[in-house]
């Protein structure tokens, strides 16, 4: 049976299900195991304020970019295959840059993230099986760089898949293993919250000084950084149009990802706040940067919550890789249009009806790209402290500064309009919010590089 194709000549498979699946996976990932750390650094008040907040905000300006994949009518018009297909088409090429370097540098960051927290999620095993058979007062440490060069080799098979499409089932598995870990970490904390009898925390979050207190400064910068950890927890405009092109019509577009958009959003929305509430509840000021850490009874749960978040981080290093791969794949095949480096495909027979297609350029260059992602993981093994720097650098331009942008310029809202100053109002909120993340994760990453010890992540 022939497959219909759409107006580009493509052929198109994908469903509101098969986006939400993306979605939630590209949405539900490390930066959920944060949160009650987050919440604890700003407190009772601003903490679950600034969780609701951001899920309002992210979803807002995913409404706004649905309407900008096809140009200049949200219905009809001409497709943008990408995110900075849509800038160049909205706002033109001058934005195209900024787009690239906050996108990609968001993109390849997460891909970091995501080595350091499966590396920490087997430790955690590790710890959690040595604490139940030799005691909690036993010595137990685990190295993380065993764990990330496993994790880069896996990566480097699955990074020869073609494109976003052909992971849709891998996509599927790690968004069912994301609300796994999810509601088992949920669960431990309402269970330990429940144990102790009474809300721990406090409306300022993590005190100042004194007894059990940290200094000032370190109160500011961590509070600066919490905003990043929760900005990065929601963040995944960039990922948006790439997916929504992975769609079938009709119905428009347009109309099938808004429903996606509010589904995974709601759906990370509730485990957020739930997580983020719990979790600080539990813990209070004590919460861990990464709540898994803090649990290693019954230690069959917490394994299993630590095998799903690596089974998750598998499926979503490379949703957020395919686009990489993807560019400079595109960018390098147009340069040298005569290359077989680029252009000659070679086929590997694995069974009678299956093989394995590839080139040379998607073999080599992409295994080079997982290599040196998981070598800087290795260099850099600070959780939290990457997830606000990735925060700050994507949550303005990528989730509110250019989705606002071009939709003022699809809709052709008149500077001075009511619904213009709104929208700006709301992007110049979003930058100060951005920079003072940047700051925080900025002068957090600066203290730990006085005392890491290269290629020695720990547990």
């Amino acid at each position: 049976m022939e497959m219909a194709v759409d107006d580009d000549g493509r052929s198109r498979t994908g469903t509101v299900w098969t986006a939400t699946t993306h979605a939630i996976t590209a949405v539900i990932g490390s930066g959920v195991l944060a949160l009650p750390w987050s919440v604890a650094q700003m407190g009772w008040i601003i903490g679950p304020l600034f969780l609701i907040a951001c899920a309002y905000i992210t979803y807002y300006t995913a409404i706004l970019l649905c309407d900008c994949y096809r140009t200049p009518d949200p219905v009809k018009g001409r497709r943008n295959y990408t995110y900075m297909d849509v800038i160049r088409s909205c706002l033109g090429p001058r934005d195209v840059l900024v787009c690239a370097i906050a996108q990609y540098a968001m993109l390849w960051g997460a891909m970091i993230g995501y080595v350091i927290v499966a590396s920490t999620s087997m430790m955690s095993v590790d710890r959690s099986n040595c604490f139940h058979y030799k005691g909690h007062d036993a010595h137990c440490r685990a190295s993380g760089n065993l764990y990330m060069i496993i994790f880069g080799l896996v990566e480097i098979v699955l990074s020869q898949f073609p494109n976003l499409e052909k992971i849709t089932l891998i996509s599927v598995i790690a968004a069912i293993m994301s609300c796994v870990y999810s509601i088992v970490a949920l669960a431990l904390s309402i269970g330990k919250f429940a144990s102790h009898h009474s809300v721990e925390g406090s409306l300022i979050g993590v005190k100042v000084e004194g007894a059990n207190g940290v200094p000032a400064t370190t109160k500011v910068w961590h509070s600066f950084q919490a905003l990043g950890n929760i900005a990065f927890a929601y963040t995944y405009a960039m990922l948006l149009i790439e997916i929504q092109d992975t769609l079938k019509s009709p119905p428009p577009e347009n109309q099938t990802m808004k429903k996606a958009s509010l589904y995974a959003i709601g759906i990370t929305a509730i485990f957020y706040i739930s997580l983020g509430c719990f979790g600080y509840a539990a813990f209070g000021n004590d919460a861990p940067g990464n709540i898994l850490t803090g649990f290693y009874e019954p230690f069959w749960l917490v394994d299993i919550a630590n095998v799903a978040v690596l089974v998750h981080l598998v499926g979503a290093f490379q949703v957020y890789a395919q686009p990489i791969y993807a560019k400079y794949e595109e960018y390098l095949s147009k340069k040298w249009p005569n290359s077989a480096f680029f252009h000659k495909t070679y086929t590997l027979p694995l069974t009678k009806s299956h093989s394995f297609r590839f080139t040379l350029c998607m073999l080599l260059l992409r295994t080079l790209l997982v290599i040196f992602t998981t070598l800087i993981a290795m260099l850099l093994p600070f959780f939290n402290a990457i997830l606000g720097l990735l925060g700050s650098i994507a949550f303005w331009p990528l989730t509110v500064y250019f989705p606002v942008t071009m939709y003022i310029a699809q809709a052709q809202i008149k500077t001075g309009d009511r619904k213009w100053i709104v929208l700006q109002a709301l992007s110049v909120v979003s930058l100060i919010v951005s920079v003072l993340a940047a700051v925080g994760s900025v002068a957090d990453i600066g203290d730990r590089l006085k005392h890491v010890k290269l290629l020695k992540a720990e547990l």
